[in-house]
Formats: structure tokens, C-alpha cells, sequence
């Protein structure tokens, strides 16, 4: 082959596959590239940092403004115990469940001296009203709370629930921000969320992710009537969170940050809120009554799916009815064991947890609709729920509880130093009865039953109400410093 056939050889190669290039690119063009092509110039960068001035983010997934408004209404919680309540002689049962969670109170070697831990807290009101969790707050003889503005203030503690591990806090100040509530019930997994409080002592610090899941009962509550329907995300949550706030794309509450899930103490990209649907509920019985009015159907439940069950369920939807107590909202309202709850007021029951929540919205004496299936058959009947004494009426903080024989009330602050005691309830005016049969006398204070510290008459008065029959250990002091120990029958 000479030279001239060479060149003609290789301008017919170019040419054909200039033809086939363009053939191809006639029979693809109507197919869209699915990645981002880079222009031929020296700016190149990587397809997710987009130069184009005409992208703007989608106003869902703007954080800027949630975060403007709720972090001014997040505050810092310090609180102080004093040694004997930081002390293993009256230990805070809920220290050892949540100590990973907002830090440890220290003892130090050779003496205690008093101990410090810290949280969170959301503003609920212009004039000072503050949410936080029980466990930021519990035994704390000082809280301070300093503002989004590093103002400061002696707090006082207005109530608190172990039950749902919610209390409510109060500064002297006017004119302050306060949270918004949103709605937790509307709330869909998948949705963005943040989380607003201190970790680490890092004041007003925001983290963003996604509701993960809804309902979760992670078991972390261990008081009986206990009740957990977290809102679990995976938003960053550390030690120091506890108490602040979770709020939606609007700055809206919807819940109120509480615990994690980890195996090393730090965020581990589990995180769980007490939905605002309850926490609204349970502060407003707190400022109104010093304590919460729990409404109770008077039923022990399982979940449909539990071993437990014996029984062969033709739905796997709703909740078990395992035992309707006696004189019991659920007896008077016909409800029976086997009977299988779907809803609770018109809202779908997909589990014990859920049933919970719903059910603790109300106040005793509250109507609700109860929809079940018996026998294969479907039935909704009104139920009028009661409290733990299987009554109606409202039962104020200071109200004292005449059960067996004795009054009992919860102790002062002032008699709490009198003993020598973080927490307690006073048994007086001891007659015929229990309490005399057991040789326990006027003045005894009470701070455990069955090992498990009483903090208040409400607590008492369920521990006992639903012991089942059994005997009861009850542990306690006298002014003069002496321990004693009492069994009783109940």
C-alpha cells in the first residue's frame, strides 16, 4: 500500500465514524442523562455544589427559620444537688437509666460535696413557665436557667411526672419567647426535624434529621404506669440535650428530646422524644394541680402478637385485653378479657404504646370511645375513665391520702431537712387499721416500698392500689434520724 492509498484509507475511517457517532447519538438523544454534566473549562466541581443562580432550596428543606425561632426559646438548666442526694444512701433511681444521657453527679473521694448536672428546657410562657424533662430536675436542691441572651435565674420546680418523665419549671420573668405547639399526631416518618439545646455545655446548639419512627416503647421509664410513645429520630442528641426541644420545619414543638439509644453514652443515631400531644397534657395538669390527674381504664394489655397470648387471633391489629379490674372504668363499660381494642376515639390502636398515650390525654372523669371486637363482632362503647382510686374527682398535689387507717401527705421541703431525706410522705393521724397493725406511728416518713423510692402521694397511693394482694416492705425514717423497716399486708 503507497502513501496516497494510506491517507485515503484513514480519511474513510474518520468519516465512517463520524457517521456512527452521529447515528447513535439520533437513535439515544431522547434519553435524559441521569447525572449532571460538567462543562469543558478549568471550574469543574462535584455534581452537588451547584453554580447555578436560578436553583433555589425547596422551602421544605430550609432549616435557617425553625431554627431562628426556636433557639431563642431553648434555655440551659443547671441543677445542684445537694451531697445527700447525690450520695448511693438516696440515690436517684433515675440516675443510673439516664446518667449517659445528661451527666453523672460526682462524688469525689474523702467527702461529697454537692453535685452538678445539666440539661434543657423550652420556654411555655411569656411569664417564665419552662418544660424539661423529671430526671434534669429530680433531687435538685438549686436550678439555675440561663436564657438564649446568657441572662440568668434561680428556678423553682412547679411539678413533675416520673411516669412520662416530663416536669415544669418556673423563673420570675416577663415578656419572654416562648414555643409554639405543634401537632405530634401529624407528624409522618420521613419528616425533617431538629433538635434544639445545650450539649456538652455547647449552648444553643441545632442538629437536623428525620423522624425515624413514631410510637416506640423503648422501656427506659420503669415506674408501673409508665407510659412511652417516643418520637424517635436520627438527629444528633447528646448528654445535655435532655429537656430541649424537637420542632418542625415551622419552629413548632413536637416534642420534647428525652433519651438515646447507644452503647457508648454519646449519640449513636438514635434519639427519642416525648411527643408534644402528651406533654401539653401533662403540663397543663402540673400548673393547674401540682400534679398529673392520670386517667386510667383499669385494664392490663399485651400487644396481639405477644407469645403470651394463647389464644388464636384472627386480626394481628389492635391491643389485647389480658385482665379488666374490678371496679374499673373498662368493667363498668362492659369491656371483657379477650376483647381486642382497634380504636380509641375514632384513632386507630396499633399497640400497647399507642393505647397508652391516647388513653393518659385525658383526665379522670373524661369520656372515650372505645372500639373492640369480640367473637369476631365489632363494638364501640363510652367509656368514663377513672383515676388510681377508681373515682372521678380531681386530686390536688397538697391533698392528703386517707388509705387504711392513716393520712398520708407529701412532706415539706423543711421536713425533708428534718430527716435528712431528699423525698418522702408523711404517715399522721395513725388509727385503727394497717398502719397501726403494722406498729408504724405517727411522723414516719416513707421513702420506698418494695425497694422502689415514693416521691409522692400519687405514686403511693398507685403503688398500693394496685399491689395485687401481696405484702409490702415499706421502708422509712423517724425525726430522730431512725431507720425502720415495715411489712404490711394490702
Amino acid at each position: 500500500m503507497n502513501r496516497r492509498q494510506l491517507m485515503l484509507g484513514l480519511l474513510f475511517a474518520s468519516v465512517l465514524g463520524g457517521i456512527i457517532a452521529l447515528g447513535g447519538y439520533k437513535l439515544f438523544e431522547d434519553e435524559k442523562p441521569s447525572f449532571i454534566q460538567v462543562p469543558t473549562n478549568n471550574n469543574v466541581q462535584f455534581s452537588n455544589y451547584l453554580n447555578d443562580s436560578s436553583f433555589t432550596i425547596p422551602d421544605g428543606l430550609n432549616f435557617v427559620y425553625a431554627a431562628e425561632i426556636a433557639t431563642p426559646r431553648v434555655v440551659h438548666i443547671k441543677s445542684t444537688m445537694s451531697a445527700t442526694a447525690s450520695g448511693s444512701r438516696n440515690r436517684n433511681p433515675y440516675e443510673d437509666m439516664f446518667k449517659d444521657f445528661f451527666g453523672d453527679p460526682r462524688e469525689y473521694h474523702g467527702q461529697q460535696r454537692p453535685a452538678q448536672s445539666a440539661g434543657s428546657g423550652v420556654i411555655l410562657s411569656d411569664n417564665g413557665y419552662i418544660v424539661t424533662n423529671n430526671h434534669v430536675v429530680a433531687n435538685s436542691d438549686e436550678l439555675e436557667v440561663t436564657l438564649y441572651d446568657n441572662r440568668t435565674y434561680k428556678a423553682t420546680v412547679v411539678g413533675t411526672d416520673p411516669n412520662t418523665d416530663i416536669a415544669v419549671i418556673k423563673i420570675d420573668e416577663e415578656n419572654l419567647p416562648f414555643i409554639s405547639f405543634g401537632n405530634s399526631d401529624k407528624v409522618r416518618v420521613g419528616e425533617w426535624v431538629l433538635a434544639v439545646g445545650n450539649p456538652f455545655d455547647l449552648t444553643s446548639t441545632v442538629t437536623a434529621g428525620i423522624v425515624s419512627a413514631k410510637g416506640r416503647n423503648i422501656g427506659i421509664l420503669r415506674e408501673r404506669y409508665g407510659i412511652e410513645s417516643f418520637i424517635q429520630t436520627d438527629a444528633a442528641v447528646n448528654p445535655g440535650n435532655s429537656g430541649g426541644a424537637l420542632v418542625n420545619l415551622k419552629g413548632e414543638l413536637i416534642g420534647i428530646n428525652s433519651a438515646i439509644a447507644t452503647p457508648t453514652g454519646s449519640y449513636a443515631g438514635y434519639s427519642f422524644a416525648v411527643p408534644v400531644s402528651l406533654v401539653k397534657k401533662v403540663v397543663d395538669d402540673l400548673i393547674e394541680f401540682g400534679m398529673v390527674q392520670r386517667a386510667l381504664l383499669g385494664i392490663e394489655i399485651m400487644n396481639v402478637n405477644d407469645p403470651r397470648i394463647e389464644e388464636d387471633l384472627d386480626d394481628l391489629n389492635g391491643v389485647y385485653i389480658a385482665v379488666v379490674n374490678e371496679n374499673t372504668a373498662a368493667e363498668e363499660a362492659g369491656l371483657k378479657k379477650g376483647d381486642v381494642i382497634h380504636n380509641i376515639n375514632k384513632t386507630e390502636v396499633a399497640d400497647v404504646a399507642q393505647l397508652q398515650d391516647l388513653v393518659a390525654r385525658h383526665r379522670p372523669g373524661d369520656k372515650i370511645q372505645v372500639t373492640y371486637t369480640r367473637d369476631g363482632k365489632t363494638k364501640t362503647v363510652s367509656v368514663k375513665l377513672k383515676n388510681l382510686d377508681n373515682e372521678v374527682k380531681i386530686v390536688k398535689k397538697d391533698d392528703a391520702y386517707s388509705i387504711g387507717g392513716a393520712s398520708l401527705r407529701n412532706a415539706t421541703k423543711d421536713e425533708m431537712e428534718q430527716y435528712d431525706a431528699d423525698h418522702g410522705i408523711i404517715v399522721e393521724n395513725i388509727k385503727d387499721g394497717k398502719w397501726k397493725d403494722a406498729g408504724i406511728k405517727d411522723g414516719f416518713l416513707i421513702t420506698s416500698i418494695n425497694n422502689r423510692p415514693v416521691r409522692d402521694v400519687n405514686e403511693l397511693r398507685g403503688t398500693l392500689k394496685n399491689n395485687g394482694g401481696d405484702g409490702v416492705l415499706i421502708k422509712g425514717k423517724y425525726p430522730d434520724g431512725k431507720e425502720a423497716y415495715y411489712g404490711m399486708g394490702w
